[in-house]
Order: C-alpha cells, then sequence, then structure tokens
C-alpha cells in the first residue's frame, strides 16, 4: 500500500468519526426518545392477556400494533410533539367492527372510536329515476367528510390539545357492545363504549382513567364537535333542504327549538345546560342525549348546500361534556321520526317531527295524528285512510257547512227583490249597495254568513298542509298513480322543464284544481257580489283564480296534501248538492223571512254599523262630485 492509499483511508476514517458526532442525539434528544420508549414499554405491558372463565371487559381487548415503533427516532420525537403521552395511539391501521339488531346495522371505526355509518334496515333511499325510482340502502351519519370527536386537554403537546378523531383505539367486543381505548399506560386510559339496544337506541358512555397528571384537570368541560353533512334521501329534494331538514336542542327547563331551515344559522347556547341535540333529516333523526347529568352548553350550526351539491346541509355541532373523573352517560339515537317512539325517548323529543308550531302544531299532534293512527290500524292502504279522514273532517265541520250553505240559501231568496233594487238604482252603484244593505238587515241576512264558516276551517287546513309532509307513515307509501305519498306524484314526465312548476305533471292537483273552480262556480252563482263591497267582491272572483296560481305550488308537494285536497273537494260538492237539494227547505226559509221582515228591528248591530258607514261614505263621495262640478265652472 503506498502513501497516496494510506492518505485516502485516514481522510475516510476523520470523515466518518466527524458525521457519527454531527447525528449523535444531543442530551435533551436522547431524554425525550428514553421518555418516548418508556411509554411504549408501559403500553406493551398493559396489553392484556386473555383469562379463561373471565368477563371483564379488560380481558378481551384485541390490540392492533402500533405503527409508532417503526418510525425513525426523528418522527417519534415530531409525532410525540403534538400527542404527546398518547403518541403510541397516533399511528396504527384503520379497522372496523359492526353490532347490529333487527332494525339497525352499526359500523364503527377504531380511528377515532366513532360511528362510522347505521345502515337501516327497514327504510330504504329512492334515486329517482327517468322510468320510475330505484331503491337503495339508506345510511345515517355515513359521510366520509363527517367528524365525531373531543378534544382532550393534554399538557406538554405544542398546542396542550390532542383530538380523538386521530387515535387509533384498541378495540373490545363483548355481547353487543363494543369498547375503544386510547391508551396512556397501565391504568391511564380514554375509553368509549357503545352498547347497542335492541331499537334505534345506542347506549353510549365515555371514560376516563387515571389521567390526572395527562390531562389539565383546571378545564371545566370537553368539548365534542359533530360535524354531519346531511345527503339527499327523499325524491323531493327542494323541499326536503328548503323545509324539513335542521337541527333541533333543548334548553334544560325550556322549549325545544331549532336554527333556522332556509338559511345559514348559528345558535349559541354556550351558557344553557342542553338535554338533547338533534341533526335531522325529513323522517330521521341523528341525535345525542344526555342521561344523567345535562351538557353544558351548546353552539349549533347550520349551513345550506349550493342547489346542486351532493349534500343539502352541514351541520355543526359542539357540546360541552362536564369533564370529571369516572363515567358520563349519553344515548345516541339513529332511526326514524316516528312520532310515539320518540316521545319515549327524551323530553320533547317529538317535536323534531316537523308537525309545526302553535296551533297548527297542536291541530296535527293532538287531534289529526291520533285519528290517522286510529284508522290506520283498521286499513292497510294509506289512500284509503286519507279519504276517511277527510270524511272524518268533513262530517265534524258539517255544522259550519251548513250554516254557511243555509246563509246562502237566504241570499239566494231575496235574489228578486235585490235585482229590483238594482234596477232601480241601476245609475247610483252606491245608492245600491245602500238600500241592498238596508234589505239585509230588514230581512236578518248577513252576507258575510257563508264567509265564517270557511275562516273557522283555516287552522285545519294549514295543519295539513304541515302533517302530510311530516309524518313519515305516508314515506313511500303509494296510492293508484302516486308512488310516494310524502312526495309529488308523477303522472308524465315532461321534456322539458317549467319554471315554478317542474318538469312533471301532478294529476291529482290537476283535478283538485279542477274540481275546485266547479265547485265555486256553482256554490258561487246565487251570491249577490255587490252586497260584498269592492275589495270582498275581488275575494270572490280570486276564488276563481287560486287553485289556477296553486297548480304551480301544489304540483311539487306532497301527493298526500293533494289527494286529501282532492277528497275534501269532491265532498264539498257532495255536501253541496244534498244540503240545497234534500236537506234545506227553501219554501221555509222564505217564510222565515218573511216573518223576520215583520218584526221590530233593534237598533245597533254589525249591519247598521256598516250601513252607516256606507252612508258616510256616500256623503263624502257626493261632496267630492259637487267640489268638482263647482271647480269646472269657475274654469
Amino acid at each position: 500500500m503506498d502513501r497516496n492509499n494510506i492518505i485516502g483511508f485516514t481522510l475516510i476514517f476523520i470523515l466518518l468519526i466527524v458525521w457519527q458526532q454531527m447525528i449523535r442525539p444531543s442530551e435533551e434528544e436522547l431524554v425525550e426518545m428514553e421518555r418516548v420508549q418508556d411509554s411504549i414499554r408501559l403500553a406493551e405491558e398493559q396489553k392484556p392477556k386473555i383469562v379463561e372463565g373471565t368477563d371483564i371487559i379488560d380481558t378481551v381487548f384485541n390490540s392492533l400494533p402500533s405503527d409508532f415503533s417503526q418510525l425513525d427516532s426523528l418522527q417519534q420525537l415530531q409525532v410525540a410533539g403534538v400527542y404527546g403521552p398518547f403518541a403510541n395511539a397516533a399511528t396504527g391501521k384503520e379497522e372496523e367492527h359492526t353490532l347490529e339488531n333487527d332494525l339497525i346495522k352499526v359500523t364503527f371505526s377504531n380511528k377515532g372510536g366513532r360511528i362510522k355509518n347505521v345502515l337501516l334496515k327497514e327504510f330504504f333511499k329512492m334515486q329517482p329515476l327517468e322510468e320510475g325510482d330505484e331503491k337503495l340502502p339508506l345510511y345515517l351519519m355515513g359521510d366520509d367528510k363527517d367528524v365525531f370527536g373531543y378534544e382532550l386537554p393534554v399538557m406538554g403537546t405544542a398546542t396542550n390539545k390532542v383530538a380523538t378523531d386521530d387515535l387509533f383505539f384498541n378495540t373490545a367486543t363483548q355481547g353487543n357492545s363494543i369498547t375503544f381505548r386510547a391508551t396512556v399506560s397501565e391504568g391511564q386510559y380514554f375509553e368509549q363504549t357503545y352498547t347497542l339496544t335492541d331499537a334505534y337506541t345506542i347506549d353510549y358512555d365515555i371514560k376516563f382513567v387515571g389521567l390526572d397528571n395527562v390531562l389539565n384537570r383546571s378545564v371545566e368541560t370537553l368539548p365534542l364537535k359533530w360535524i354531519q353533512h346531511l345527503g339527499t334521501l327523499e325524491r323531493n329534494v327542494s323541499y326536503e333542504r328548503q323545509q324539513m331538514s335542521t337541527t333541533y336542542f333543548k334548553p334544560v327547563g325550556e322549549y325545544t327549538s331549532y336554527t333556522k331551515y332556509n338559511k345559514d344559522n348559528i345558535q349559541d347556547l354556550s351558557d344553557q345546560k342542553i338535554e338533547w341535540m338533534s341533526h335531522a333529516n325529513q323522517f330521521f333523526n341523528s341525535a345525542l342525549i344526555s342521561k344523567d347529568v345535562p351538557f353544558e352548553g351548546g353552539v349549533f350550526e347550520t349551513d345550506v348546500m349550493e342547489e346542486g351539491d351532493d349534500d343539502l346541509k352541514k351541520q355543526t355541532t359542539t357540546l360541552q361534556i362536564p369533564f370529571q373523573e369516572g363515567d358520563f352517560a349519553m344515548q345516541l339515537y339513529a332511526g326514524p321520526k316516528e312520532y310515539d317512539r320518540l316521545v319515549a325517548i327524551a323530553d320533547e323529543f317529538q317535536y323534531t317531527v316537523p308537525f309545526g308550531w302553535n296551533i297548527f302544531g297542536t291541530v296535527n299532534r293532538y287531534i289529526i295524528r291520533p285519528i290517522f293512527g286510529f284508522l290506520s290500524g283498521l286499513i292497510g292502504s294509506k289512500g284509503i285512510v286519507i279519504l276517511l279522514l277527510t270524511l272524518l273532517v268533513k262530517l265534524l265541520l258539517y255544522p259550519l257547512t251548513y250554516r254557511m250553505l243555509k246563509s246562502q240559501a237566504k241570499m239566494s231568496a231575496l235574489k228578486p227583490q235585490i235585482e229590483k233594487v238594482k234596477s232601480k238604482f241601476k245609475d247610483d252603484a252606491q245608492q245600491q249597495q245602500m238600500e241592498t244593505m238596508k234589505m239585509y238587515r230588514e230581512f236578518g241576512v248577513s252576507p258575510l254568513g257563508g264567509c265564517l264558516p270557511m275562516v273557522l276551517q283555516m287552522p285545519i287546513w294549514f295543519a295539513l298542509y304541515r302533517f302530510f309532509p311530516a309524518a313519515i307513515e305516508f314515506r313511500q307509501e303509494s296510492f293508484l298513480w302516486a308512488a310516494d305519498l310524502s312526495s309529488f306524484d308523477v303522472f308524465t314526465r315532461l321534456p322539458f322543464e317549467i319554471p315554478f312548476y317542474g318538469a312533471h305533471i301532478s294529476l291529482f292537483t290537476i283535478l283538485w284544481a279542477i274540481s275546485t273552480v266547479a265547485y265555486t262556480v256553482y256554490n258561487t252563482r246565487n251570491m249577490d257580489m255587490a252586497a260584498m263591497g269592492g275589495n270582498n267582491q275581488a275575494m270572490m272572483y280570486m276564488q276563481y283564480f287560486m287553485p289556477i296560481m296553486f297548480l304551480f305550488f301544489f304540483n311539487n308537494f306532497a301527493s298526500g296534501l293533494t289527494v286529501y285536497l282532492l277528497f275534501s273537494s269532491l265532498f264539498n260538492i257532495a255536501q253541496t248538492l244534498i244540503t240545497k237539494n234534500v236537506i234545506i227547505d227553501h219554501d221555509k226559509i222564505r217564510e222565515k223571512l218573511e216573518e223576520k221582515r215583520k218584526k221590530p228591528k233593534k237598533k245597533g248591530g254589525f249591519q247598521q254599523r256598516l250601513e252607516e258607514a256606507m252612508k258616510q261614505q256616500q256623503q263624502v263621495q257626493q261632496r267630492r262630485e259637487k267640489k268638482k262640478k263647482q271647480t269646472k265652472k269657475k274654469k
């Protein structure tokens, strides 16, 4: 070996020594690496061994090998800086686990220890197609963008927080329960346990064990963030988006409230205790309910997605969990909005069914719903049930209808006299009205007698407007050509879309409009429009145009309502024909009118006040005309 070779090897040796010194960890790094390795060793030591004959949950964990030990030292330091004592749970492989009963199948993920989706076995999502609808499996809480996790106040990390969504939990299944555990060391862990009942509810408990020296105990509440993206589940997407999906919540000691349906909205109840909250679709709930102790507060946000987006709404809920050593018990509900079932789960939980508020909601909940439930127990076809419901409502309201028709019969009996008045004062419209009102007062007839019963029926009509698209009993129930009574019926599809109307024709809506116009023409032919006054006369004429205008509205509405409206219109026609031609004695009415005319009249009353008002109006008009004539003469 010559001198040059010796010099070369010597320089290489010196470079190797310098390089080793350069990459050697500092004293601080050695201490941190030792701490991490100690955590790994403790985690390995605390892995449970199955003991024969025992039923303690600690002995049935199936730990996945962590990838943390396979990281190089620099990567381990980086992970430890973010996750601190939970570093061993920060890496791993995602696996799914399932629990199921006769109604639902729940899929869990060990990443985050959370529910990944819930399959409802007895319900289907409808996918509209050109040649009909396709049934698809119906999942709740199944969007990949969803979040359900806690921010643990872990001391010594970069942010002093660790998101449980990032952790890989060890799992243990036992019967109908599954437990997820994120372990720091033996006897130190955060645990989530889900226990599936025999219905749509899941008992959900969280537990902190031995973490006093890991978590910041000065923090009084633990934030739980739940982000859920609501996808479309129904045929009528626009109605589902605008009217029937939102976030509900029940403050302790107050009535149930909700975020706005049709626009972005935030409700901040950080300083109020919360009993439960629900991310609600039109017919389904994904809800979290406190058991023994309420949530300490909540912020509820709903974002309405743009038209054409895959999601209807993004719902973000942040609940404050009481932070304590031991358990906190909750219950998850993922299932249909079946009214009686919801009543049994939590206080006012049934108010997530959007039957409406105030008088309309009261009518739906305590009158219409029980009647419909009773009839449904006797008859299987929901269309026939609607028919019977319509008949029953019409029978209950018949006293009002009879009063209206009798008032119209009185008006019809006076029509010859009214025609004489019109002929006598044909050039003076105001005098016609005054003489006509005087005649009504003389005979004891009210021109508004036929309108009041109609007004009194309005609460029932508005209540039914909310009832049919909210009651899950109509969902995907067919009747004649309507495939789904909770959505619009499609008799035929159009090759184009009409603005505000759609690309289909609802035959039930067309038939209702035709029958309503026919009924209005027949029912008002003997009514004196002039006696009604200008504004009321316009309202009467409006009855002819209302059904035509409502064609655009009801074409995209729940066919259960248009079926009811059609039946109601047909019953109106039948009641009117039978009452006017069979029940009402027109000769007797004329006799009573003559008797009323001969009786002395009391002063006062609505008609007299109306007559006096018309006299004053006539005097004002006469003065105006006189003033105009004087002005013309001066010119």
